[in-house]
């Protein structure tokens, strides 16, 4: 398949903000692809060579990247830097020069009637296909060690050179971790349904995701055998490829929280503590131990120490336990706060000390699979006494704390005790819930500390844009455009402006956090009425607390939902310090949260509810 072909798809999309024009595109590109490449088409088009879990990673270095650019243009690196300064995207920068170079050495051929067609810098006439690009990009990714810089800069000046101008903007765009095409995985899902199913069978192509999230499998498989072929044999659950974890709702009150239960026709629920750590999925499987965050990343080897205790721990053949995992304090057996455990992730280097400095227990509070057997669709009550079978606890791993209550004084009574021992609140689970995989639903509720009128509860939102700072924030970010995330429509909604709650170091620090995911235009899932001085692909998500939820006619979070021509917006919203690295923006806090958190305070301040989502 001609690398063009995929790249005029890419051009259609860039020009769209359309969900359904997207999805078109997607659906009529993967019908044209052959079966033997349609995963590596997909995991191109998601920016990836594999998925998530294989934990191979695209992000090749912006001077790097110039230094082949410059090899192939002639355009010197300063110059190079000069351009991407002006235009921000370096791969419109290797399009730009990549025209201007093409065309300089068409006017020179003509001049020397083609005496220089033999040069090493010519760009070679063999068109470039997916499956040499996919090939090459694999090599610059998974090249290391000693001269493993000028091996990728050599790999990637081959590519460029037998590259047209807009097949190298992409080819930049891609091997440096940056194609922002808009496209969520809800997206490509929609398109797969449609191209090899029907659109009705969407929610099956949804289940296979959510058990075994791999689209590139997913759609090839599809393209081979149609709907029949997501079999649970081959897409359910298997011991060393990470589930998509089941999500909470959130509720104001006690007492919401029991009637909900009571609707469900659920005679009783369970509480859980709420601890404030990462959310670890422990993979036991031939022996051996895996361990996966719940963005699907593989943590195993920073969180060794969690990695030998589990295998220790564990009673059976092989088996799925999902749990917290916990910065400690070992002197008094105390949970410490998120920000300690924070210090364990992302470490290439010094896990030794890590693990001295910075203790982990890992609480597992339920179990999905053992011994060949899936138990997702099993109740509650029963995934919890097999969880307690096939692990024996240690000081290490441990049983997370629940106990079953039917009425609002034993529920107070259980907040305030996980309260008092460290933990951010509780999470009520009905009994006969069974484990509904990347869903967020009713049958999980988590309350925190006490919900009052304002809002005191913190929110999840992401970075999409930033304004320049001005005065003594001269140099770095004023504020920042934060948004929340719609599943429904697979796209995020302006909540709030963010310029309060940092601390001198990191705002010096903000323009280099973001510095990677920097985007010269809005990105094509985001819904904004306010022009941001500068815009980002949404990947960075924060912990943020605010004064209340309020109406405004600029934001776009549920507009026009709860009134005409307003959104929802979150006043005096301060950064809490916490930076969630542990989530994905597709786990932000929802449009729906919001919209519940907003009735709640409605009805705590006395306000008329008939006008609540009128």
């Amino acid at each position: 398949m001609l690398y063009a072909d995929l790249v005029k798809i890419y051009e259609k999309v860039e020009k769209t903000s359309k969900r359904l024009e997207m999805t078109g595109y997607l659906v009529d590109l993967f019908r044209a692809t052959p079966v033997e490449i349609i995963d590596r088409v997909v995991y191109l088009t998601q920016g990836k060579l594999y998925p998530d879990f294989m934990g191979v990673e695209l992000g090749m270095a912006e001077k790097l990247s110039m230094k082949a650019i410059s090899l192939v243009s002639g355009v010197s690196i300063k110059d190079l830097e000069e351009i991407r300064k002006e235009m921000g995207d370096l791969g419109l920068v290797t399009e730009v020069v990549m025209i201007a170079n093409e065309t300089s050495a068409n006017l020179k051929m003509e001049h020397l009637q083609m005496r220089n067609k033999d040069k090493e810098d010519e760009r070679t006439t063999e068109p470039l296909t997916v499956e040499k690009v996919y090939e090459d990009i694999g090599k610059i990714a998974s090249t290391g060690g000693s001269g493993s810089q000028k091996t990728k800069i050599d790999i990637l000046r081959a590519l460029l050179r037998s590259a047209t101008p807009k097949e190298g903007k992409f080819i930049l765009k891609t091997v440096t971790g940056k194609l922002r095409l808009g496209i969520g995985d809800m997206t490509i899902i929609d398109a797969l349904s449609i191209a090899f199913a029907h659109k009705s069978d969407k929610k099956l192509v949804e289940r296979a995701y959510n058990l075994h999230p791999d689209l590139g499998a997913i759609a090839r498989s599809l393209s081979e055998g149609g709907i029949g072929s997501l079999s649970p044999e081959k897409f359910g659950m298997i011991p060393g490829i990470p589930v998509k974890s089941m999500l909470a709702e959130r509720l104001p009150s006690i007492e919401e929280i029991i009637d909900k239960m009571r609707h469900l026709h659920v005679p009783g629920c369970a509480l859980e503590y709420k601890y404030d750590g990462i959310r670890i999925q422990g993979h036991f499987f031939d022996k051996g131990v895996k361990l996966f965050s719940r963005r699907l990343e593989d943590l195993t080897d920073q969180f060794p120490d969690i990695k030998e205790s589990l295998r220790e721990s564990f009673l059976s053949e092989d088996g799925i336990v999902e749990g917290e995992c916990v910065a400690m304090n070992t002197d008094t057996d105390e949970m410490l706060p998120f920000q300690e455990v924070s210090h364990r992730r992302g470490r290439k280097h010094g896990i030794v000390e890590a693990i001295e400095d910075y203790p982990v227990t890992l609480y597992l509070f339920d179990c999905l699979y053992v011994d060949g057997r899936d138990l997702t669709n099993e109740d509650y009550l029963t995934r919890r006494e097999r969880l307690t079978k096939i692990i024996e606890p240690s000081d290490k791993i441990r049983i997370s704390d629940h106990q079953i209550v039917k009425n609002s004084k034993d529920f107070e009574q259980y907040f305030e005790e996980a309260i008092q021992n460290g933990c951010e609140g509780v999470v009520a689970k009905s009994t006969e819930s069974a484990y509904e995989a990347g869903a967020r639903g009713w049958n999980w509720i988590k309350y925190k500390r006490e919900y009052k009128s304002e809002m005191t509860d913190t929110v999840d939102l992401v970075v999409i844009g930033a304004f320049a700072g001005r005065g003594r924030r001269a140099g770095t970010y004023g504020a920042l455009l934060m948004v929340s995330y719609d599943p429904e429509e697979d796209r995020f909604e302006t909540v709030c402006k963010l310029g309060t709650g940092f601390d001198d170091e990191t705002l010096i620090d903000l323009p280099e956090r973001l510095r990677r995911y920097r985007i010269e235009e809005m990105d094509k899932s985001v819904i904004s009425k306010i022009e941001a001085d500068y815009w980002f692909t949404p990947a960075i998500v924060m912990e943020v607390l605010g004064a209340e939820m309020t109406l405004s006619p600029i934001h776009t979070c549920a507009f026009g939902e709860i009134r005409k021509n307003s959104g929802l917006a979150i006043r005096f919203p301060r950064f809490t310090g916490r930076w969630r690295d542990d989530k994905d923006p597709g786990d932000a806090t929802t449009k729906r949260e919001l919209i519940e958190m907003y009735g709640a305070q409605l009805k705590h301040i006395g306000k008329d509810k008939r006008t609540f989502g009128s």
